[in-house]
């Protein structure tokens, strides 16, 4: 390995050795029952509530997928998608964190979104709490294998390394902390990796305008790519055999075409998602005291709009200075990579790239926990084995984070290595199953039990089938499955809870309560 390179590594080594610390750290603590493992005794405080709950939630997709979408196709698609994640994080974290935080406690002390849903619903039969931790089980399993899939590109770009190798390598060291130190341990180091992915991409950003000759230099450059930085347009690279074509240096692109409406508002409904993502929802039920939620609110939104901003312009900028190095949708992913290791010196360089080991582990880890939460306390010990010992549900927790990270190896090397369209479809699938319910549970007491079930399945069903079916129709249908999934799953919801009876008397006593608790 030539010195530059193992410099590289010296710096992205330090950075994972820490990591690893923190999870030895916190290893006897939180390996004391399954509230602590699974929820750190809702112990949270605004920081590493804020920053937890951003940095699980943004993932390796933030560094390479954002950016390489910029950079493959302009403005277009990622801002508008930035967008719609923007102002989804503020609505989540100004309506629901509250609500959920005291809710999920007063439905007697539940500390996972499917355990939520089904004390909410008094469910004696568990049915919504094995329907969610299935689909918890399924769609993180393909969230962790984007994430590795981002392990596997890191390492081949940088060293050249089998990508085989790193996807197992990378999940390895994820387990290997998350198993030792639970939810606390996850905390603490997406609060670091909350700081290091935001300070690495202001950094490549602001020395990417410099090098790319600042603001007139990238508009100059960009001149030539018809609709690139038109936000109501999309450049369409000219492909030759999968490939971009390139002429002299230069590459084609032809006339563009329209972002209309109707994509505008299927790019924006990302932002719909949030409201069923459980990697976020559990850092609302984690946080010490409502009170604290403020704090958490404006910290996590700031960090939101600097980071999204950053990760489009790198794409934008990277474009710019390095215009016919990526010439697919896959290898512009690696946008940032290229320009970190550019443009600083291999130790500093591998720091600053670490910031792309920073969002892939502060996602998979979290997807990891609650997958093993989903399977150990929801489906074993909540359905299988309702007397089952805290010791027993914790060897299944760890024995169920093995199976997640082994299913998200198989997806990471399955042959699908975009890390965008990976992660958009778990996205859609967690948005649609869970979003719509999350709402109505929290904020409408008339939802009942039955239409809790129907509207959960309504939401995932309609995922797969309008991705797989409907969109490849094309026209009108050819928008993010999310949208059409989360209407059909609200409309489900609405209209079965009228056509059946109230819930109870007791149902309703909570709610009321959970309205104006504090904790």
């Amino acid at each position: 390995m030539i010195t530059a390179n193992l410099q590289t590594l010296i710096g992205m080594g330090a950075y994972l050795l820490v990591m690893i610390v923190i999870g030895l750290w916190y290893a006897r603590r939180s390996n004391s029952n399954p509230e602590e493992f699974f929820l750190a005794r809702r112990g949270f405080g605004p920081w590493v509530a804020a920053l937890s709950a951003e940095a699980s939630d943004m993932s390796g997709w933030l560094l390479m997928g954002l950016p390489g979408v910029a950079y493959f196709t302009g403005y277009g698609e990622a801002f508008w998608t930035a967008l719609g994640l923007f102002i989804g994080t503020w609505i989540n974290w100004a309506v629901v964190a509250k609500r959920l935080r005291s809710y999920s406690q007063i439905a007697d002390n539940a500390i996972t979104l499917p355990e939520f849903f089904s004390k909410r619903f008094h469910d004696k039969r568990r049915v919504l709490l094995t329907l969610a931790a299935i689909i918890s089980l399924v769609f993180f399993s393909i969230y962790v294998g984007a994430q590795f899939i981002t392990f596997g590109k890191l390492f081949y770009y940088v060293f050249h390394a089998d990508m085989v190798a790193m996807v197992i390598l990378g999940a390895v060291l994820v387990l290997f902390y998350t198993l030792l130190g639970g939810f606390m341990a996850v905390g603490m180091t997406d609060l670091i990796q909350g700081f290091l992915m935001v300070s690495a991409l202001v950094l490549v950003l602001a020395v990417g305008f410099f090098y790319a000759g600042g603001i007139s230099g990238v508009a100059e450059n960009l001149a030539n790519f018809p609709r690139f930085t038109d936000f109501f347009g999309i450049a369409v690279p000219k492909m030759v055999d999968g490939v971009q074509e390139v002429v002299n240096g230069v590459p084609q692109f032809g006339p563009g075409a329209d972002y209309g409406l109707l994509v505008i508002i299927s790019t924006m409904a990302w932002g719909l998602g949030y409201f069923g993502m459980p990697q976020v929802l559990v850092r609302f039920m984690a946080i010490k005291k409502t009170s604290m939620i403020r704090t958490s609110r404006n910290i996590a939104v700031i960090w939101c709009f600097i980071a999204q901003a950053a990760a489009v312009l790198i794409g934008i900028v990277g474009r710019s200075y390095l215009p016919d190095l990526l010439t697919t949708a896959s290898d512009a992913e690696n946008i940032f990579i290229h320009l970190g290791t550019r443009f600083f010196p291999p130790i500093l360089a591998g720091v600053v790239i670490s910031g792309i080991l920073a969002a892939s582990m502060s996602s998979s880890d979290s997807y990891m926990l609650i997958a093993a939460s989903s399977l150990a306390n929801d489906l074993f010990k909540g359905v299988l084995k309702k007397d089952a010992g805290e010791v027993l549900v914790m060897w299944v927790a760890r024995i169920a984070m093995l199976l997640v990270v082994v299913f998200g190896i198989i997806i990471a090397l399955s042959g699908n290595q975009s890390i965008f369209r990976v992660v958009s479809y778990a996205w859609a699938g967690f948005g649609a199953s869970f979003g719509p319910l999350v709402l109505f549970s929290l904020f409408w007491k008339r939802t009942t039990f039955p239409a809790a079930v129907a509207g959960m399945l309504s939401g995932g069903i309609m995922v797969i089938v309008w991705k797989n079916l409907i969109a490849r129709q094309g026209g009108v249908f050819a928008v993010y499955e999310l949208l059409p999934a989360f209407i059909i799953s609200t409309l489900v919801i609405l209209i079965v809870s009228l056509a059946g009876a109230k819930p109870s008397a007791e149902i309703e006593k909570e709610f009321e309560a959970a309205k104006t608790a504090e904790f």
